[in-house]
């Protein structure tokens, strides 16, 4: 007899994953295709998707490369009919595109005397409106876009499900990075917004907040190339970590899997699962 909370049986379900070309997005990718999914990598480089799906089967799963932009609506509708094409209908995606722009970062964590009349600093009042656009788009319209082109396929077919990508900023803002912060904030509030809208369809929405990992995107900020000792910035996030350390990749599968199946989390809808290490439970005393 099946047991009914194995969070690791995805056979026969057809999953697309958007950013799977970075560091975590490939990693659930492989611990879907693991699961036993039909899994669609798509990536705004189509080199980097096809990487990923090219070492997927090679170890005997399913999967293809896909080139997509989550903002432009025509390479999603190419993409969604490829994946229709070749896998079948999506019954599970992973809106895991996003990432920040230094153009909505401010230098300093505190705005104090002389910082503006210091050109080298960028403050408050000189982020830029286009990088921060830049940003609210990535994260926010990088989730409802792919979401409006690939839930058509999910609609009147039982079990299936959206799984979105938010972040600990959405819980408490990170200093220096208040775009990044508030659109990730908006993609929490979006997966709660989606989740009851959809509730009569039977598809699920949830999202996983990843606190810290290592990633290619973060890593010149967290590590210094010279010594590959911990910058400051990341040595502040160790310390407000409660287990001491960053996240490894793989830490987030477990739920990412528990939140795909069906039957281990079927009545968990519209939720933000943390996983942290403690950090958003940590008040720094």
């Amino acid at each position: 007899m099946d047991n009914p909370f194995n969070p690791t049986d995805l056979q026969g379900k057809v999953a697309v994953v958007t950013g799977g070309g970075g560091v975590l997005c490939a990693g659930f990718a492989r611990a879907l295709a693991e699961a036993g999914a039909r899994v669609a990598i798509l990536d705004l480089k189509a080199e980097a998707a096809e990487q990923v799906a090219a070492a997927l089967r090679a170890e005997g799963r399913e999967a293809i490369g896909i080139a997509a932009d989550v903002l432009d609506r025509a390479s999603l509708d190419r993409a969604a009919a490829i994946v229709l094409e070749r896998l079948g209908p999506c019954d599970l995606l992973v809106n895991g595109a996003g990432g920040n722009h230094p153009r909505g970062t401010t230098t300093k964590e505190w705005l104090e005397d002389g910082d503006l009349d210091d050109p080298s600093l960028t403050s408050f009042f000189d982020l830029d409106p286009v990088g921060v656009k830049f940003v609210f788009d990535l994260n926010f319209l990088g989730t409802l876009l792919p979401t409006q082109i690939f839930a058509r396929q999910m609609i009147g077919r039982p079990g299936c499900g959206i799984i979105n990508v938010s972040s600990m900023n959405a819980f408490r803002p990170l200093t220096k990075i208040p775009a990044y912060s508030g659109a990730k904030a908006a993609v929490s509030n979006f997966t709660q917004w989606l989740a009851v809208h959809f509730a009569k369809t039977g598809i699920r929405v949830n999202a996983v907040a990843p606190g810290f990992f290592l990633t290619a995107q973060n890593h010149a900020l967290l590590i210094d190339a010279a010594t590959g000792a911990m910058t400051p910035r990341a040595r502040k996030i160790v310390d407000h970590t409660p287990m001491g350390r960053f996240g490894e990749a793989h830490e987030l599968t477990g739920t990412l899997l528990w939140l795909a199946s069906a039957k281990a989390s079927g009545f968990v809808n519209g939720t933000v699962i943390p996983v942290d290490g403690g950090f958003a439970a940590y008040s720094g005393v």
